[in-house]
């Protein structure tokens, strides 16, 4: 017996992720001139840029833990190769494949143009707000151990040899750490970081947000050192990027700083930010409007997207080095989550 299945007649009409590749392949296709200039005209063919990019949205969307294990499930998975554009019979590519073109998409900033064009897409459906925006932070875990946080002025040759190589015994007590005298061996860019008070300190990154508040839908995302003063100048600059004159601003209790405040109303926005009972940087000038009710009120959906970012899309930990390699990552989770967003919206409209 002899037939032909195709991946296509395999996934129904109805199904959500329809809808989420059309938007990637549109937005992919826009695209294709940035490709031409990254890959050579002669030599052996590589696998094609668009695949590689819309498997970074199914890792998101499917809370796949490694590239390995993407390409081990594209072997027998019909809807990852649906959505790939791949046949029933054709091999699937090795998760090198991905190490060896990272660097080339960061040279090119790929991730963070369809991160903006996927923004773009949503823009021109009207599903985003020019006039509202919540800014907020939180930390991603870097990919590194406590046990990599040595001196900066340490000798490694002085070093006492490990009692195991694979998974030695070190013992920190007595001894005061911190981002000025030490530094990770596995990623230097990692620093020591708390959440708050009581909260323990981990090697992390900050990650920073800026949604529009009319859909929930995320308009940038950043990625830096964890310093203290990252977060409030990561939103200074989004705001700047992307608020018009006369926007508001809404944010919580740590952004109600004078040098926070001072600067949104220099770039004409309005600092919607929660009051606070001491020293608080705004007054009842701004907390007396009817707006600034609904801005507590809906700024409050910006964890919603930290929360989807870390259960689903893979990134309470970044698998990367560095702040150019963890962000190119957030840029292809929040993709996926606004992808995800403007095909509910889609749907629900219809």
């Amino acid at each position: 017996m002899f037939s032909v299945v195709s991946p296509e007649h395999r996934v129904r009409q109805d199904h959500p992720l329809r809808p989420i590749k059309a938007m990637a392949d549109a937005i992919l296709a826009s695209m294709s001139r940035t490709f031409g200039r990254m890959y050579s005209r002669t030599g052996r063919p590589s696998i094609p840029p668009e695949r590689l990019l819309k498997a970074q949205i199914l890792i998101a969307l499917y809370s796949v833990r490694s590239d390995r294990m993407f390409c081990e499930q594209l072997d027998y998975n019909l809807l990852f190769r649906w959505f790939l554009d791949m046949n029933m019979d054709e091999p699937a590519f090795d998760h090198s494949s991905f190490t060896k073109n990272r660097d080339r998409l960061l040279e090119h900033d790929v991730a963070g143009q369809f991160f903006a064009a996927v923004v773009d897409q949503a823009r021109g459906l009207g599903l985003m707000s020019s006039d509202h925006f919540s800014v907020d932070g939180t930390l991603i875990e870097a990919w590194a151990s406590m046990k990599s946080f040595r001196p900066k002025d340490e000798n490694p040759e002085d070093r006492d040899p490990p009692d195991d190589p694979g998974n030695p015994t070190v013992n920190f007590h007595g001894e005061k750490r911190s981002n000025d005298t030490h530094a990770s061996t596995t990623d230097p860019e990692a620093k020591l970081a708390r959440k708050g008070h009581g909260k323990e300190a981990k090697l992390c990154f900050s990650a920073h947000a800026l949604m529009e508040n009319r859909n929930g839908l995320l308009v940038d995302f950043r990625v830096d050192t964890a310093t203290g003063v990252a977060e409030r100048e990561s939103a200074l600059a989004m705001l700047a990027a992307h608020a018009a004159d006369g926007a508001t601003a809404a944010g919580d209790k740590g952004y109600n700083q004078r040098p926070f405040v001072d600067r949104c109303r220099e770039l004409g926005i309005t600092p919607h930010v929660a009051e606070k009972v001491k020293y608080s940087a705004i007054d009842a000038r701004t907390t007396r409007h009817a707006g600034y009710t609904i801005s507590m009120r809906i700024r409050k959906r910006i964890e919603e997207i930290f929360g989807w970012a870390k259960t689903i899309g893979g990134f309470r930990r970044t698998r990367f080095r560095g702040v150019k390699r963890t962000q190119q990552a957030g840029y292809f989770v929040g993709a996926a989550y606004n992808l995800l967003r403007i095909a509910n919206l889609s749907a629900a409209a219809t």
